[in-house]
């Protein structure tokens, strides 16, 4: 009986457990302010969670001096 018990907790765990692996945010940068250019930058966070990486992933709108500066970012 506790060999058994023992073996459903282990298939649990990995069950639960959060797959950590390279995964890669890609962000594309606008700005409205006149002479700019946009830009992708590409960064590649190793043995990282979905979560974790999704966390630092993130879009961010930003209006600077009347300009708007955009970064949208997604995971893949």
């Amino acid at each position: 009986m506790k060999k058994v018990l023992f073996f459903v907790a282990v298939a649990a765990a990995f069950t639960f457990a959060s797959c950590a692996k390279d995964r890669t945010c890609t962000c594309v940068n606008t700005s409205t302010a006149p002479g700019s250019t946009s830009y992708t930058s590409i960064v590649t966070f190793t043995k990282a969670t979905k979560k974790d990486a999704r966390f630092n992933c993130m879009s961010s709108t930003a209006t600077t001096g009347g300009y708007t500066t955009t970064n949208a970012c997604t995971l893949k």
